[in-house]
């Protein structure tokens, strides 16, 4: 479908929050909310990136409502203090991006609660952070839960035997982790309606985007990171890569439940519209598994009815 910037609605009055919203997707995703008129919290780990993306959000949206919080994705005590400051403040949530990630670092790493590094940050983060916020969503009229896959999910396999990648393969994890945050997207929609939650959960790939995501990654001397460095014309343009994440959190259109790509070749770049679905992320027993074994892991258990506004 053709779909541009220009096709955002109206979103005064509404409040977001996008993870990893100081660099890349993540900052071209908050702009683009916070151009269209709705109160953004950019949510990041480093404060002075923070401040410069605030501060180029402002120099093309001048009197744009926006904020910077700090949060590790790394540390669930981090989440859940950013939770806490999110709800001392009490403003109901309309839009809540999961977007930010890690990507196949070369060696195995943990997050300070003993995850692999890609699994806790890119999938149980956000998973504990959704369900923190659960009070705040469903306190909103019509809120939007957008997890963020990636083309990687096709090759994804669930392993409940080795979720923490103890034989680790860079691209097998990340993979993972990726098919993990679909496969939440869809069970988070189908307890949403069985629980009369309210919240319309959707999910959303980008292709593969002239980001830094892959460098930061790999290295600079991998063969990706070459890739990126002298075939980037191949890959999307970094506006045009959020466009399905966007479409997702704020077009009527998005179906809750739906999953949202470019579709040119291989699903990499091109005009957005309903993204390939692995058949693994269809697997709605491992769905409800993994959805148990990440409230124990997490140590957050969403609730099993409508939440009080």
């Amino acid at each position: 479908m053709a779909y541009s910037e220009r096709d955002i609605p109206d979103l005064t009055g509404k409040t977001a929050v996008v993870t990893g919203a100081t660099g890349g997707l993540g900052y071209e995703t908050a702009r683009m909310l916070a151009e269209h008129g709705a109160h953004v919290i950019l949510a990041g780990r480093n404060a002075g990136k923070g401040a410069d993306a605030l501060a180029a959000i402002r120099a093309s949206a001048p009197g744009a409502r926006i904020a910077f919080e700090q949060v590790d994705l790394g540390s669930l005590a981090s989440v859940a203090a950013f939770a806490g400051r999110l709800h001392a403040a009490g403003t109901p949530l309309d839009i809540l991006v999961n977007n930010a990630g890690v990507m196949t670092p070369p060696r195995r790493q943990t997050t300070s609660d003993g995850f692999e590094l890609q699994f806790g940050t890119n999938y149980l983060s956000h998973f504990a952070l959704t369900a923190r916020l659960m009070p705040l969503l469903t306190a909103a009229p019509a809120a939007r839960v957008v997890s963020l896959s990636s083309v990687a999910a096709r090759q994804g396999r669930i392993d409940l035997s080795d979720l923490q990648s103890e034989t680790y393969r860079p691209m097998v994890a990340y993979s993972q982790s990726k098919l993990a945050c679909l496969m939440f997207a869809f069970e988070l929609q189908r307890r949403s309606e069985a629980h009369g939650w309210g919240i319309a959960s959707t999910a959303a790939h980008p292709g593969i985007a002239r980001t830094d995501l892959i460098v930061n990654g790999m290295g600079e001397r991998s063969p990706a990171a070459f890739v990126r460095r002298y075939l980037s014309f191949v890959f999307a343009p970094v506006p045009q890569a959020a466009l399905p994440t966007l479409f997702a959190a704020t077009a009527p259109q998005a179906v809750p439940g739906g999953y949202y790509g470019p579709k040119g070749f291989q699903e990499i770049r091109g005009r957005v519209g309903v993204a390939a679905t692995p058949p693994a992320a269809l697997d709605t027993d491992m769905a409800r598994r993994l959805w148990d074994i990440s409230e124990e892991l997490t140590g957050i258990r969403f609730p099993v009815a409508a939440v009080p506004a």
